[in-house]
Protein backbone atom coordinates (compact mmCIF):
# COMPACT_ATOMS: atom_id res chain seq x y z
CA UNK A 1 0.00 0.00 0.00
CA UNK A 2 1.71 3.22 -1.14
CA UNK A 3 1.61 6.36 0.99
CA UNK A 4 2.62 10.01 0.70
CA UNK A 5 2.80 12.98 3.00
CA UNK A 6 0.27 15.82 2.75
CA UNK A 7 1.53 19.40 3.07
CA UNK A 8 0.47 19.51 6.73
CA UNK A 9 2.42 16.33 7.52
CA UNK A 10 -0.52 13.89 7.52
CA UNK A 11 0.40 10.49 6.06
CA UNK A 12 -2.11 9.54 3.38
CA UNK A 13 -2.62 6.20 1.63
CA UNK A 14 -3.86 5.17 -1.77
CA UNK A 15 -4.61 1.85 -3.43
CA UNK A 16 -3.78 0.71 -6.95
CA UNK A 17 -6.27 -1.50 -8.79
CA UNK A 18 -5.95 -2.68 -12.39
CA UNK A 19 -3.71 -1.78 -15.29
CA UNK A 20 -3.49 0.94 -17.90
CA UNK A 21 -3.41 4.71 -17.87
CA UNK A 22 -3.96 6.14 -14.36
CA UNK A 23 -7.39 7.32 -13.23
CA UNK A 24 -7.35 9.16 -9.91
CA UNK A 25 -10.53 8.32 -7.95
CA UNK A 26 -11.98 10.26 -5.02
CA UNK A 27 -14.50 8.45 -2.76
CA UNK A 28 -17.71 10.00 -1.46
CA UNK A 29 -19.55 9.46 1.79
CA UNK A 30 -18.72 12.14 2.61
CA UNK A 31 -15.41 10.86 4.03
CA UNK A 32 -15.84 7.16 3.37
CA UNK A 33 -12.81 4.92 2.83
CA UNK A 34 -12.21 4.14 -0.83
CA UNK A 35 -12.72 0.35 -0.46
CA UNK A 36 -16.41 0.61 -1.39
CA UNK A 37 -15.45 1.68 -4.92
CA UNK A 38 -13.98 -1.78 -5.56
CA UNK A 39 -12.89 -2.04 -9.19
CA UNK A 40 -15.71 0.28 -10.30
CA UNK A 41 -17.65 -2.43 -12.07
CA UNK A 42 -14.66 -3.68 -14.03
CA UNK A 43 -13.30 -0.27 -15.03
CA UNK A 44 -9.95 -1.49 -13.64
CA UNK A 45 -9.64 -3.76 -16.68
CA UNK A 46 -9.21 -0.60 -18.77
CA UNK A 47 -7.55 1.91 -16.45
CA UNK A 48 -5.29 1.76 -13.41
CA UNK A 49 -7.46 3.05 -10.60
CA UNK A 50 -5.70 5.16 -7.98
CA UNK A 51 -8.09 5.07 -5.02
CA UNK A 52 -7.29 7.76 -2.47
CA UNK A 53 -8.20 7.22 1.16
CA UNK A 54 -9.05 10.74 2.27
CA UNK A 55 -7.47 11.92 5.51
CA UNK A 56 -8.86 10.12 8.52
CA UNK A 57 -10.37 7.28 6.47
CA UNK A 58 -9.22 3.81 5.49
CA UNK A 59 -5.44 3.48 5.71
CA UNK A 60 -4.79 7.22 5.88
CA UNK A 61 -3.80 8.84 9.15
CA UNK A 62 -6.00 11.06 11.27
CA UNK A 63 -4.82 14.67 10.93
CA UNK A 64 -3.67 16.68 13.93
CA UNK A 65 -6.15 19.44 13.05
CA UNK A 66 -9.75 18.23 12.47
CA UNK A 67 -10.50 21.49 10.65
CA UNK A 68 -8.56 20.04 7.71
CA UNK A 69 -11.45 17.68 7.03
CA UNK A 70 -13.21 20.58 5.34
CA UNK A 71 -13.42 19.96 1.60
CA UNK A 72 -11.47 23.03 0.51
CA UNK A 73 -8.66 22.14 2.92
CA UNK A 74 -8.28 18.74 1.22
CA UNK A 75 -7.53 20.20 -2.21
CA UNK A 76 -3.86 20.27 -1.22
CA UNK A 77 -4.00 16.51 -0.54
CA UNK A 78 -5.14 15.79 -4.09
CA UNK A 79 -2.44 18.02 -5.52
CA UNK A 80 0.20 16.34 -3.35
CA UNK A 81 -0.90 12.95 -4.72
CA UNK A 82 -0.61 14.23 -8.29
CA UNK A 83 2.94 15.34 -7.56
CA UNK A 84 3.68 12.00 -5.88
CA UNK A 85 2.51 10.17 -9.01
CA UNK A 86 4.61 12.38 -11.29
CA UNK A 87 1.65 13.29 -13.51
CA UNK A 88 1.52 16.59 -15.39
CA UNK A 89 -2.24 16.20 -15.74
CA UNK A 90 -4.77 13.83 -14.22
CA UNK A 91 -7.91 12.08 -15.33
CA UNK A 92 -9.96 12.70 -12.19
CA UNK A 93 -13.05 10.71 -11.18
CA UNK A 94 -15.20 11.55 -8.16
CA UNK A 95 -18.24 9.83 -6.69
CA UNK A 96 -21.07 11.41 -4.73
CA UNK A 97 -19.90 13.93 -2.10
CA UNK A 98 -16.39 13.84 -3.55
CA UNK A 99 -17.80 15.78 -6.47
CA UNK A 100 -17.34 18.87 -4.32
CA UNK A 101 -13.67 18.10 -3.69
CA UNK A 102 -13.05 17.38 -7.37
CA UNK A 103 -14.70 20.66 -8.37
CA UNK A 104 -12.64 22.61 -5.86
CA UNK A 105 -9.47 20.91 -7.06
CA UNK A 106 -10.32 21.66 -10.70
CA UNK A 107 -10.91 25.31 -9.83
CA UNK A 108 -7.61 25.60 -7.93
CA UNK A 109 -5.54 23.61 -10.46
CA UNK A 110 -7.42 24.00 -13.72
CA UNK A 111 -4.32 23.32 -15.81
CA UNK A 112 -3.81 19.93 -14.14
CA UNK A 113 -7.16 18.48 -15.24
CA UNK A 114 -7.08 16.28 -18.35
CA UNK A 115 -10.65 15.03 -17.87
CA UNK A 116 -13.18 15.24 -15.06
CA UNK A 117 -15.66 12.41 -14.46
CA UNK A 118 -18.40 13.08 -11.92
CA UNK A 119 -20.41 10.00 -10.88
CA UNK A 120 -23.76 10.72 -9.17
CA UNK A 121 -21.87 13.68 -7.80
CA UNK A 122 -22.85 16.56 -5.58
CA UNK A 123 -22.28 20.14 -6.73
CA UNK A 124 -22.48 22.28 -3.61
CA UNK A 125 -19.17 23.83 -4.65
CA UNK A 126 -21.05 25.23 -7.65
CA UNK A 127 -24.06 26.34 -5.62
CA UNK A 128 -26.15 23.48 -7.04
CA UNK A 129 -27.90 21.34 -4.46
CA UNK A 130 -31.15 19.38 -4.30
CA UNK A 131 -34.23 19.83 -2.11
CA UNK A 132 -36.05 17.20 -0.07
CA UNK A 133 -38.71 16.98 -2.76
CA UNK A 134 -36.12 15.36 -5.04
CA UNK A 135 -35.62 12.59 -2.48
CA UNK A 136 -39.37 12.06 -2.35
CA UNK A 137 -39.67 12.14 -6.12
CA UNK A 138 -37.07 9.40 -6.49
CA UNK A 139 -38.66 7.30 -3.75
CA UNK A 140 -42.01 7.47 -5.53
CA UNK A 141 -40.39 5.80 -8.55
CA UNK A 142 -39.86 2.64 -6.50
CA UNK A 143 -43.47 1.97 -5.48
CA UNK A 144 -43.60 -1.30 -7.42
CA UNK A 145 -40.61 -2.77 -5.56
CA UNK A 146 -41.44 -5.61 -3.15
CA UNK A 147 -39.46 -3.94 -0.37
CA UNK A 148 -41.06 -0.48 -0.81
CA UNK A 149 -43.75 -0.60 1.89
CA UNK A 150 -41.28 -1.65 4.56
CA UNK A 151 -38.68 0.91 3.53
CA UNK A 152 -40.50 4.14 2.69
CA UNK A 153 -41.24 5.33 6.22
CA UNK A 154 -37.63 4.79 7.23
CA UNK A 155 -36.44 6.62 4.12
CA UNK A 156 -38.61 9.65 4.90
CA UNK A 157 -37.45 9.72 8.53
CA UNK A 158 -33.86 9.56 7.32
CA UNK A 159 -34.13 12.94 5.59
CA UNK A 160 -36.29 14.39 8.35
CA UNK A 161 -33.42 13.75 10.77
CA UNK A 162 -35.47 11.43 12.99
CA UNK A 163 -34.29 8.04 11.70
CA UNK A 164 -33.22 5.21 13.96
CA UNK A 165 -30.60 2.65 12.98
CA UNK A 166 -33.47 0.35 12.02
CA UNK A 167 -34.91 3.05 9.73
CA UNK A 168 -31.56 3.48 8.01
CA UNK A 169 -31.22 -0.27 7.47
CA UNK A 170 -34.73 -0.43 6.04
CA UNK A 171 -34.10 2.50 3.67
CA UNK A 172 -30.86 1.18 2.15
CA UNK A 173 -32.53 -0.40 -0.95
CA UNK A 174 -33.46 3.08 -2.19
CA UNK A 175 -29.77 3.80 -2.85
CA UNK A 176 -29.44 0.95 -5.35
CA UNK A 177 -31.07 0.51 -8.72
CA UNK A 178 -31.45 -3.23 -8.11
CA UNK A 179 -31.76 -4.67 -4.63
CA UNK A 180 -30.07 -7.93 -5.59
CA UNK A 181 -27.31 -10.03 -4.04
CA UNK A 182 -24.61 -7.69 -5.36
CA UNK A 183 -26.27 -4.62 -3.86
CA UNK A 184 -26.93 -6.38 -0.57
CA UNK A 185 -23.28 -7.46 -0.28
CA UNK A 186 -22.16 -3.91 -1.04
CA UNK A 187 -24.56 -2.46 1.53
CA UNK A 188 -23.21 -4.88 4.12
CA UNK A 189 -19.69 -3.45 3.90
CA UNK A 190 -18.38 -2.22 7.22
CA UNK A 191 -20.20 0.99 8.12
CA UNK A 192 -17.07 2.07 10.00
CA UNK A 193 -15.65 2.94 6.57
CA UNK A 194 -17.09 6.43 7.11
CA UNK A 195 -15.44 8.90 9.48
CA UNK A 196 -18.57 10.56 10.90
CA UNK A 197 -16.75 13.48 12.51
CA UNK A 198 -14.92 14.19 9.27
CA UNK A 199 -18.15 13.88 7.31
CA UNK A 200 -19.78 16.52 9.50
CA UNK A 201 -16.87 18.92 8.90
CA UNK A 202 -16.52 18.25 5.17
CA UNK A 203 -19.09 20.78 3.95
CA UNK A 204 -18.99 23.07 6.99
CA UNK A 205 -19.12 26.85 6.85
CA UNK A 206 -16.44 28.34 4.61
CA UNK A 207 -15.89 25.22 2.51
CA UNK A 208 -17.49 26.64 -0.61
CA UNK A 209 -17.53 29.90 -2.55
CA UNK A 210 -19.89 28.98 -5.43
CA UNK A 211 -19.67 32.24 -7.44
CA UNK A 212 -15.87 32.12 -7.46
CA UNK A 213 -15.78 28.42 -8.34
CA UNK A 214 -18.32 28.83 -11.14
CA UNK A 215 -16.35 31.75 -12.57
CA UNK A 216 -13.13 29.73 -12.74
CA UNK A 217 -14.71 26.54 -14.09
CA UNK A 218 -16.53 28.48 -16.79
CA UNK A 219 -13.11 28.60 -18.42
CA UNK A 220 -12.21 24.94 -17.86
CA UNK A 221 -10.87 23.54 -21.13
CA UNK A 222 -10.99 19.90 -20.02
CA UNK A 223 -13.90 17.69 -21.00
CA UNK A 224 -16.34 16.81 -18.22
CA UNK A 225 -18.63 13.79 -17.89
CA UNK A 226 -21.56 13.83 -15.49
CA UNK A 227 -23.09 10.38 -15.04
CA UNK A 228 -26.41 10.36 -13.18
CA UNK A 229 -28.53 7.44 -12.05
CA UNK A 230 -32.11 7.43 -13.32
CA UNK A 231 -33.38 6.30 -9.89
CA UNK A 232 -30.88 8.15 -7.69
CA UNK A 233 -32.43 10.36 -5.01
CA UNK A 234 -29.45 12.60 -4.53
CA UNK A 235 -28.61 14.03 -6.90
CA UNK A 236 -31.47 13.55 -9.31
CA UNK A 237 -30.59 13.66 -13.04
CA UNK A 238 -31.93 17.22 -13.32
CA UNK A 239 -29.33 18.32 -10.78
CA UNK A 240 -26.54 16.78 -12.83
CA UNK A 241 -28.00 18.52 -15.88
CA UNK A 242 -27.87 21.87 -14.09
CA UNK A 243 -24.24 21.24 -13.19
CA UNK A 244 -23.40 20.31 -16.79
CA UNK A 245 -24.61 23.70 -17.98
CA UNK A 246 -21.87 25.40 -15.98
CA UNK A 247 -19.00 23.86 -17.99
CA UNK A 248 -17.87 24.74 -21.52
CA UNK A 249 -17.47 21.08 -22.56
CA UNK A 250 -19.70 18.80 -20.50
CA UNK A 251 -21.52 15.61 -21.38
CA UNK A 252 -24.48 14.34 -19.36
CA UNK A 253 -25.37 10.63 -19.33
CA UNK A 254 -28.32 9.27 -17.36
CA UNK A 255 -27.82 5.57 -16.73
CA UNK A 256 -31.17 3.75 -17.00
CA UNK A 257 -32.30 1.93 -13.88
CA UNK A 258 -29.29 3.05 -11.85
CA UNK A 259 -29.20 4.30 -8.28
CA UNK A 260 -26.39 5.98 -6.39
CA UNK A 261 -23.82 3.29 -7.23
CA UNK A 262 -24.27 2.85 -10.99
CA UNK A 263 -21.24 0.59 -11.48
CA UNK A 264 -23.13 -2.08 -9.49
CA UNK A 265 -26.49 -1.73 -11.24
CA UNK A 266 -25.22 -2.21 -14.79
CA UNK A 267 -21.44 -2.63 -14.90
CA UNK A 268 -21.32 -2.97 -18.69
CA UNK A 269 -23.19 0.29 -19.28
CA UNK A 270 -21.12 2.09 -16.68
CA UNK A 271 -17.73 0.89 -17.94
CA UNK A 272 -18.63 1.47 -21.57
CA UNK A 273 -19.79 5.02 -20.82
CA UNK A 274 -16.72 5.99 -18.81
CA UNK A 275 -14.15 4.36 -21.09
CA UNK A 276 -15.73 5.90 -24.18
CA UNK A 277 -15.58 9.32 -22.53
CA UNK A 278 -11.99 8.86 -21.40
CA UNK A 279 -11.02 7.68 -24.84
Amino acid sequence: MPTFTAPDGTELAYHLVGEGEPLLCLPGGAMRASAYLGDLGGLAAHRRLILLDLRGTGDSAVPADPATYRADRQVADVEALRVQLGLEQVDLLAHSAAGDLALLYAAAHRERIATLTLITARGRALGVDFPLVHRQEAADLRKSEPWYDGAREGFDRLWAGTATDADFDAAVPFFYGRWDATAQAHAALDVAQTNEAASAAYASEGAFDPPATRAVLAGLEARVLLLAGELDSGPRPQVSAAMAELFPAAELVVQPGAGHFPWLDDPDFFVRTVTTFLG
